[in-house]
C-alpha cells in the first residue's frame, strides 16, 4: 500500500529504443481523444501509417530502428498528454537515449511535430551507420565500472590487422550492477568473454541494430550536426537531466550541443536519476511503453516510487495515487 501522494515533486521518465510491442498505445487512444489525436499528428507528418504500426505491427517492422525510435516517441507523447489532461504534471524529466526527445516535449524544448522530424533524421543517420560495419552492443550485470572499463581497453588494444575490430566502449550507465557495452562485434564479444572470467553475473548480447552510444556513431553524429539547427529550440520550462552529463540543462544551446553529443557518448542514467533525487523528487512516472526505467530506478534509489503508465489499468493507478490526499 503507497501511503504517498503525487502532489509532492514528481519527474517523468521516457524509455528509448528496446521498449517498444506491438499494441503499445492502442488502448488509450481507444479511451482518449488526445492520446489517439498525437498519433494522428505523427501519421499527418510523417505521411505514413505509424499507428498502424504501433498497434497491429508486424514486429520485425516495428523493431527496425527507422521506425522503433519514431513509435516509442509517439506512443510516449500519446501517454504524455493524457497525463497532462488529468493535471499531472512533472517537475522534472529525463529520457533514455531516444527517450531523451519525449522528455524535451514534455518540457517544452520542442514541438512535437519537430521531434518527430529530428528523430526520423536521427533513426536515418543512425540505422546507416550501423551499416557501415558488424557491431553490436551488451550488457554486463555485476561487475564493477572500473573493471569493465579496463576490460574494454583491453580489448580494444587486441586488434587484428583492421583498428575498427578494437572498438568497444561502455555506453549506458544505467543503475548500480547494470553497465551496458557497445562497439564492434568481435570486441564486443571478447568484452563479454573476459566480463565472465571477471564474475560478472552475466553478459547478454542485446537485440539491437548497431552500437548505439559508441564512436562507432560518428557519422550519425555529422549528419545530424547538419540539420538540427533547423530547428527550434526552447528554454526548458522544467527541469531536465541530459544524458550526456547526467545534470540539468539551464538552456536551448545547451540541449542541442548535447543532443549532437548524445550520438556517440555514454547515457548517464545512473547520475541522472541521482540528480532528479537530489532535487527532492522521489515519485517517478515512466511515461509510455514498458517498465524498464522503473527497475534502473529502483536499484539506483531504493527508497523511490516508481509507476508506469502505458495504458488504462496503468493510468488508473496513477490517477488513484495523484488525488490521494
Amino acid at each position: 500500500m503507497i501511503e504517498s501522494s503525487l502532489k509532492d515533486a514528481l519527474a517523468f521518465l521516457f524509455p528509448g529504443q528496446g521498449a517498444q510491442k506491438v499494441g503499445m498505445g492502442l488502448e488509450l487512444s481507444q479511451e482518449y481523444a488526445t492520446a489517439r489525436a498525437a498519433f494522428d499528428e505523427a501519421d499527418a507528418i510523417l505521411n505514413r501509417k505509424l499507428s498502424q504500426l504501433c498497434f497491429e505491427g508486424p514486429a520485425e517492422a516495428l523493431k527496425q530502428t527507422e521506425n522503433t525510435q519514431l513509435a516509442i516517441l509517439t506512443c510516449s507523447v500519446a501517454v504524455l498528454r493524457v497525463l497532462n489532461e488529468h493535471g499531472i504534471a512533472p517537475k522534472a524529466v529525463a529520457g533514455h537515449s531516444l527517450g531523451e526527445y519525449s522528455a524535451l516535449v514534455a518540457a517544452d524544448v520542442l514541438t512535437f511535430a519537430d521531434a518527430l522530424k529530428l528523430v526520423e533524421y536521427r533513426a536515418q543517420f543512425m540505422a546507416e551507420a550501423s551499416q557501415r560495419q558488424d557491431c553490436t552492443m551488451a550488457a554486463i550485470l555485476g561487475l564493477e565500472e572500473a573493471t569493465l572499463q579496463e576490460l574494454c581497453e583491453a580489448a580494444s588494444s587486441d586488434q587484428d590487422q583492421d583498428a575498427r575490430n578494437g572498438v568497444v566502449q561502455i555506453a549506458n550507465y544505467n543503475c548500480p550492477g547494470q553497465l551496458i557495452v557497445s562497439g564492434d562485434t568481435a570486441a564486443v564479444e571478447r568484452v563479454m568473454d573476459s566480463a565472465k572470467e571477471a564474475d560478472a553475473r552475466r553478459a547478454l548480447k542485446l537485440e539491437v541494430s548497431g552500437a548505439f552510444h559508441s564512436s562507432l556513431m560518428a557519422p550519425a553524429q555529422e549528419q545530424l550536426q547538419t540539420v538540427i539547427n533547423d530547428f527550434q529550440f526552447n528554454n526548458p520550462s522544467i527541469q531536465v537531466a541530459a544524458n550526456v552529463t547526467g545534470n540539468f540543462v539551464q538552456t536551448a544551446d545547451e540541449v542541442r550541443r548535447l543532443l549532437i553529443a548524445q550520438v556517440t557518448s555514454a547515457v548517464q542514467w545512473e547520475k541522472s536519476t541521482r540528480t532528479i533525487g537530489a532535487a527532492g523528487i522521489s515519485h517517478f512516472v515512466e511515461v509510455g511503453p514498458g517498465t524498464v526505467l522503473s527497475g534502473m530506478v529502483r536499484r539506483t534509489l531504493p527508497d523511490a516510487i516508481c509507476l508506469n503508465v502505458e495504458d488504462t489499468k496503468s493510468l488508473n493507478k496513477v490517477m488513484e495515487l495523484a488525488n490521494k490526499g
